[in-house]
């Protein structure tokens, strides 16, 4: 049987802020593939909360993953949104990343996926703030990550839509009102499972 390797790049959103290591998006991932029989080890991550693309550059720097993997998801950006960076630098910023993502992939677009930037706006930690304001600068954010991961023809999950669900669903929050909770990366590993699965694992087993 084929072994599957995974590597995660980001921030909070990757890293799994306020909930349990194995319920974060990418160890639920790896779970979920596994009982449709693909054999994956433990998904190596390089996230820590609080990254903007410039601080995630460097860590990748000093990590220096293998090359290779099977599978390397990117979601990143919301700290430069929130910390009021120039867009400009996101987009410059995010096409290197995106570009070493595809290198650790074995040069293989296909088995890149980006993952849409959440929308904090949406959280009880933003209810003091101007809402719209926040909405539309993810969705500027957005639409960048997006027209650079079609260009380069990687796969891209748009998990946004699902995240403003919050300020109806108080369940998909984790307890410090700002980060997703369980539920919620469970709602973004189904997805992206599914995607991973379709598009990739079965060719390559």
């Amino acid at each position: 049987m084929t072994k599957f390797s995974y590597l995660a790049l980001g921030d909070s959103y990757t890293i799994g802020e306020a909930v349990d290591a194995d319920l974060n998006f990418p160890s639920q991932t790896v779970a979920l593939l596994r009982k449709k029989g693909f054999d994956f080890d433990n998904p190596e991550i390089i996230a820590t909360t609080g990254w903007t693309t410039d601080e995630l550059l460097v860590a990748i720097e000093k990590a220096s993953p293998k090359h290779n993997f099977d599978l390397v998801t990117l979601l990143i950006g919301v700290n430069n949104q929130y910390r009021g960076y120039a867009i400009e630098k996101y987009k410059r910023e995010f096409e290197e990343l995106l570009q070493k993502a595809v290198v650790f992939a074995g040069n293989k677009a296909s088995d890149v996926f980006v993952l849409s930037i959440p929308d904090w706006g949406a959280t009880p930690f933003a209810h003091d703030r101007d809402r719209e304001k926040i909405g539309k600068e993810i969705d500027a954010y957005n639409k960048i990550n997006k027209e650079i991961s079609l260009s380069r023809t990687v796969n891209y999950l748009d998990i946004t839509a699902e995240t403003r669900r919050a300020l109806s669903d108080p369940s998909l929050i984790a307890h410090d009102g700002l980060h997703p909770a369980a539920k919620a990366y469970t709602e973004w590993a189904e997805k992206l499972s599914k995607e991973v699965e379709r598009s990739t694992l079965n060719v390559q087993r």
